[in-house]
């Protein structure tokens, strides 16, 4: 009898017999393009046969696919499969694989200037974390290639789940002997992701968005950063590229691309190293190199697109390896033909917000006339003042 415990939501099940994760999978009718399956805390692929005692994880990731039994490199048994790729690994060279993916992407990322590299070890690099797989194995790609790359865990005031995110990157960053700044949204801006929502009406992912966005810059700008990086993969281009298309949102188009520069006074520029890798081959590094992350989505995410479009273009995946990445790289090559509103000089200016100083096109930024809008409705919390500060620690 092999005991599954599928998670995300989390439930087990029993199936009787000898079989192959193949056919477990094919039981369980899941796609296998979209989980991992872990034996006895190793990754196995479908041709492992599963004994009547065996306990088998499937962790879903929203991805890849399958593929052949032995390492590409060195032929011995692999461990991770990527149809897209043609190819699969053994842990050390899966674990090459990643870093080589991420060197090429900091190197020479598309839809950029004479593809200028996204920063160099010259560079302070702020890694924004959220106890999730993409961005701690980010976090351990850069300081493991040497890059000078701290990190910033943003509280945002979701309860439990908040708070085991929080403990896991100051473990990661202990761990490592690394330094991770922590901002409290609630304590430093006098409001939650979910009563910022209640205040505004707005949905919680859309004023998480703009409250994240805003204290990656502003924590860059006041410690001197020289860049943020982000874990957006390449599961998440893919689906924000397609959201932005079905509804042909020009302006955001012109704007996705790996590297965002810096376009005025205290703005940092923003940068993708991830957008080359699958959820699943970020996942899959993770359970490689021993990382704990925050397996549950978050329990606001409820009703966000993004989902959806990934669920479409997993099944286009499923039939087409390779289809996610043609069609965000083939938008990235194709990039300038976006881009004519800022190469006529209509580009909007970018100067300082009168309240804050951080970037703004107009007046006042998005983020304190949202922060307004909510203070007005709530009652400030203890600790927050009309001119924020960030309380940081480091490790």
């Amino acid at each position: 009898m092999v005991r599954v415990r599928l998670r995300n939501p989390d439930r087990v099940e029993q199936l009787e017999g000898a079989l192959t994760v193949g056919e477990l999978l094919d039981r369980l009718d899941i796609n296998p393009a979209t989980v991992l399956v872990i034996c006895a805390g190793s990754l196995v692929t479908a041709d492992h046969q599963l004994g009547d005692a065996d306990e088998v994880e499937i962790r879903p990731v929203i991805s890849g696919g399958a593929g052949g039994p032995t390492c590409v490199v060195c032929r011995r048994a692999a461990v991770i499969e990527e149809p897209r790729h043609r190819a699969a690994w053994c842990p050390t060279h899966f674990v090459d694989h990643v870093h080589n993916q991420i060197r090429k992407a900091i190197d020479h990322p598309q839809a950029s200037p004479s593809r200028e590299r996204m920063f160099s070890y010259a560079d302070r690099i702020l890694v924004a974390v959220s106890g999730g797989k993409d961005s701690l194995a980010l976090w351990d790609v850069l300081l493991d290639l040497g890059y000078r790359a701290d990190g910033l865990y943003i509280g945002l005031g979701i309860g439990g789940y908040s708070r085991r995110s929080q403990q896991i990157c100051e473990d990661f960053a202990a761990a490592r002997g690394a330094r991770l700044h922590v901002v409290d949204l609630a304590e430093t801006y006098g409001y939650s992701t979910v009563t910022g929502s209640q205040a505004t009406t707005r949905s919680t992912c859309g004023v998480c968005g703009l409250s994240k966005r805003y204290v990656f810059n502003r924590v860059a700008v006041e410690h001197g950063y020289d860049a943020v990086a982000t874990g957006h993969n390449l599961d998440d281009e893919a689906a924000t590229l397609l959201g932005n298309v079905l509804r042909w949102h020009d302006d955001f188009l012109a704007r996705q691309r790996p590297v965002l520069p810096a376009m005025g006074t205290n703005q940092v520029r923003k940068c993708k190293p991830l957008y080359r890798l699958s959820e699943r081959e970020m996942a899959a590094y993770c359970v490689i190199r021993g990382i704990d992350y925050v397996v549950e989505e978050c329990p606001l995410v409820d009703g966000n697109t993004g989902h959806e479009h990934k669920n479409i273009l997993n099944a286009l995946e499923r039939a087409a390896p390779g289809a996610k990445a043609q069609f965000l790289f083939g938008f990235l090559d194709r990039h300038d033909r976006f881009g004519e509103a800022d190469r006529d000089g209509d580009a909007p200016v970018v100067g300082a917000c009168t309240r804050c100083a951080m970037p703004t096109v107009g007046e006042v930024c998005a983020f304190c006339r949202q922060r307004e809008r909510i203070l007005a409705a709530l009652p400030v919390l203890s600790g927050a003042t009309a001119a924020p500060t960030h309380p940081t620690t480091g490790s």
